[in-house]
């Protein structure tokens, strides 16, 4: 990774309301998404409320670390999540009872080996060099579509807040474009609250306290849980993730963000880090237009987004509560209204190339469909559609 100089009144200039807007907006849509799913795995595997708190400090500092280091590094987004996808891979395989936590602990060191092991030798990135953009810039739009749509999917149950919630967002986007999801998201809040819809009984205070497992390694851990997180991290969460930053424009040394991120995602698996991976939908949300008009100042929505990572993991009961108090229909619809403008731009790019607007029609919908087989989700599916598309398209036609 190359050092920029760091000037801190440089920094402070590169802030603004709208970049701060789209790290909270993030930080919203991604720990309360996923959190459920979280609490249901580490409960499965034998974790008490004491070590379910340490799960969420280990995965919420890790994606501090990992994102507000590089960030301040390179000057561009680098936004690392949790995988939600190897949740619910622990979620399903934790159900029976199978497996200690001892053992899931022993399963996340090993994964995260594996990370490692394809960032250091450049594997993954050599791979992610062969897609063409309109490939991954129709796997940006279908991967966000397909979560944006749940935005007017929540207009069935609550018509009033998400009906509210677009009027202010056409009308900002007509007079203060810059300000639009800010006033969105405001307006939500606002109507939530006069409705009655904010749930602050679940807010408690208390922090979150690292608690260490000695992990255990068992061969049944490792082909049943290690191996599935792994491939369900790179091909579900990883892929998507440089593909979102491809096709937004930034040239993310991918190795290297791979390597560290895994490589403090082995310190933390003994405390309940699972898995960290690169963001896609969160990283849609900081990386597009709506963040900053300025592309070279948007890496200051991943810093607000790793500073809320932190307070996160060290508040965790808390802020777990202030979270978990809006509906969920107000997070379905802001995320899906500030990812809009994201969408557009990678429609954009895979259908701008004629030669290849079928390619970018076929990854779109396959990623868009949901599809899962082999335990692996529709991203990946959509890239192997998209690639087996063009490679169809250059066979060579015999000669008559």
């Amino acid at each position: 990774m190359s050092a920029q100089r760091f000037s801190l009144a440089g920094f402070a200039r590169d802030f603004s309301l709208t970049t701060v807007t789209a790290g909270l907006v993030a930080t919203l849509v991604g720990f309360t998404s996923s959190i459920a799913i979280i609490f249901s795995a580490a409960k499965g595997f034998g974790a008490d409320a004491a070590q379910i708190g340490s799960w969420v400090w280990a995965l919420c500092i890790g994606c501090a670390i990992c994102s507000i280091v590089p960030s301040l590094i390179l000057r561009m987004p680098v936004m690392i999540a949790w995988s939600t996808p190897g949740a619910v891979v622990l979620a399903t395989a934790a159900a029976g009872g199978r497996f200690a936590l001892a053992e899931a602990m022993g399963a996340f060191i090993v994964s995260a080996g594996l990370i490692v092991l394809a960032g250091a030798t450049r594997l993954f990135e050599r791979l992610m060099n062969r897609i063409p953009m309109a490939v991954a810039s129709a796997l940006l739009a279908g991967v966000l579509a397909r979560f944006a749509m749940q935005a007017f999917g929540a207009a069935g149950k609550t018509p009033g807040l998400v009906i509210a919630m677009l009027l202010v967002y056409l009308l900002g986007k007509r007079f203060l474009p810059r300000y639009a999801v800010v006033l969105t998201l405001l307006a939500g809040v606002l109507f939530a609250w006069g409705a009655g819809m904010l749930h602050m009984g679940a807010v408690h205070w208390g922090m979150a306290v690292p608690l260490f497992t000695m992990p255990r390694f068992t061969w049944q851990a490792i082909t049943s849980l290690a191996l599935p997180l792994f491939v369900v991290t790179m091909a579900s969460q990883n892929l998507p993730g440089v593909a979102v930053a491809r096709a937004t424009g930034y040239p993310l040394p991918i190795s290297p963000i791979i390597t560290f991120t895994a490589l403090v995602n082995l310190l933390l698996a003994p405390f309940g880090g699972y898995a960290l991976n690169l963001a896609a939908i969160t990283a849609g949300i900081c990386m597009g237009d709506e963040a900053h008009p300025d592309r070279n100042k948007r890496y200051t929505a991943a810093i607000v987004w790793g500073v809320c990572m932190l307070v996160i993991g060290v508040m965790g009961v808390a802020v777990a509560g202030v979270l978990q108090a809006f509906p969920a229909e107000l997070v379905q619809a802001i995320a899906g209204l500030a990812l809009l403008s994201t969408i557009g731009s990678g429609l954009v790019g895979a259908l701008e190339a004629p030669r290849h607007r079928e390619v970018g029609v076929i990854t779109f919908l396959v990623t868009l469909s949901g599809v899962e087989l082999l335990g692996i989700g529709s991203a990946f599916w959509g890239v192997v559609a998209g690639v087996l598309a063009l490679l169809a398209q250059n066979v060579a036609r015999p000669r008559t």
